[in-house]
């Protein structure tokens, strides 16, 4: 028996990353849409498109310290013969004036002021000086340079007009996209809702975290890496009980999650072994399974499906092929659902550091380390080149992607890197 499954493991069909990609890109759907308040919402992605009820700024506003003037009274001012001017008004920013500008005045204006009517010009605090007070008792000022209109005026819209979109659907809110929501009095945003996203780790060999370690058996890392990821990627994880070496619990436990959960992920049982039970889940399930097998290492058994329009993603139990095939895969959908667009994991291109020789058929994603070096990119690969190891994506800043060779790749090869 186990040599019939073996048999049909290794007549797997292996599709391409790219192709793997397009597949689980087309099958994803986006959540529904919730409504939070503005701080709550950063790092979602916007439902609905934002439009400018006003235009920015409402007001002619100064750009800077000085006074709003009548832009012909300084035509004749020179350093050496000022022009001297009365101070009708001070306008700190936040106020407006009730004056309206006469040739022969001008206001004391702070940046962000409003330009008071009748003034077309702000000439900046350091081209003029105090000129005493008047016979009138009024103080005055005395202009030392010619200004031009609107010189250091911003027109009412110049940033942004009414009915202008400022924000579109998919943006992910960062602080800038705050500062716009703020600044039009967005108090509540409209985003997509975060899937949750179930974990099941497989594998008799697991402990939990705090347990002591034993002869043969190793700690959970899979399953809190996972986690983490989803966090990170903007999904809520929800780890679930670890599964030992069984198929029938393993099918039990996936499709109860499956089920209740918006996604599932599992780690380990997907290789070629006899205890490998999520691909014997994925055998006789009665989902639609995409892929179970691609070009690529590490992580050659990822696998892929749906049941019910619900993803299942079984990524390997080596660590950092199962990191691998989170990032390419569970990373863009999980994002995707959330509202962003949905396009593959974006890519740079940077030079080889150093000669990588290893023979393969299959596109390499090699952790590694990438800088600038004289304006060029450069990457270099980071600790032992294993899928078992785990270390090296605690220093990997990228992928190097390695294509398929029959004598790999020279130093000073330039190369496709995706930056973590």
């Amino acid at each position: 028996m186990s040599g019939r499954k073996n048999q049909q493991n290794f007549m797997r069909k292996a599709i391409s990353v790219e192709e793997a990609t397009q597949i689980v890109l087309s099958n994803v759907h986006v959540m529904v849409k919730e409504e939070l308040p503005i701080m709550q919402s950063v790092g979602r992605f916007l439902a609905v498109e934002v439009v400018a009820p006003q235009p920015v700024p409402h007001f002619r506003r100064s750009g800077m310290d000085g006074y709003a003037v009548i832009s012909s009274d300084t035509s004749q001012a020179t350093i050496k013969t000022p022009v001297t001017i009365k101070v009708v008004d001070n306008i700190p920013a936040g106020n407006v004036s009730q004056k309206v500008i006469k040739s022969g005045e001008c206001a004391r204006i702070m940046t962000g002021g409003a330009v008071p009517d009748g003034a077309d010009a702000v000439i900046k605090y350091e081209m003029t000086e105090e000129g005493g007070i008047d016979l009138d008792g009024v103080d005055t000022c005395r202009i030392k340079g010619a200004v031009t209109p609107e010189m250091n005026v911003s027109p009412i819209g110049i940033e942004v007009s009414e009915g202008e979109i400022i924000l579109r659907t998919g943006i992910r809110i960062g602080p800038g996209e705050i500062a716009l929501l703020a600044m039009f009095g967005v108090a509540t945003v409209q985003v997509y809702r975060q899937p949750r996203v179930a974990i099941i780790t497989t594998g008799a060999e697991l402990l939990d975290v705090q347990a002591p370690l034993e002869p043969g058996k190793i700690r959970n890392s899979n399953g809190y890496m996972i986690a983490a990821a989803i966090m990170d990627y903007g999904g809520i994880p929800i780890m679930l009980d670890r599964i030992p070496d069984d198929s029938e619990l393993a099918r039990t436990q996936v499709m109860s999650a499956l089920n209740t959960y918006d996604v599932v992920v599992t780690t380990g049982g997907v290789s070629v072994g006899d205890h490998d039970i999520i691909y014997d889940v994925t055998q006789t399930w009665d989902g639609d399974l995409k892929f179970n097998r691609l070009l690529m290492r590490p992580g050659s058994p990822t696998t892929y499906g749906l049941w019910n329009g619900k993803p299942l993603f079984a990524l390997s139990g080596n660590p950092s092929a199962c990191f691998v095939g989170a990032r390419l895969f569970l990373r863009p959908a999980i994002r995707g659902m959330m509202g962003a667009e949905l396009v593959p994991e974006q890519r740079m291109t940077a030079i080889l550091t150093e000669d990588y020789l290893k023979s393969d058929r299959s596109t390499r994603f090699v952790r590694g380390v990438l800088s600038s070096v004289d304006g060029m990119l450069q990457a270099a690969p980071v600790g032992l080149d294993m899928s078992s190891v785990t270390v090296s994506l605690r220093d990997a800043n990228c992928l190097i992607c390695i294509p398929g060779s029959p004598n790999g790749y020279k130093k000073g090869t330039l190369v496709e890197v995706i930056q973590l």
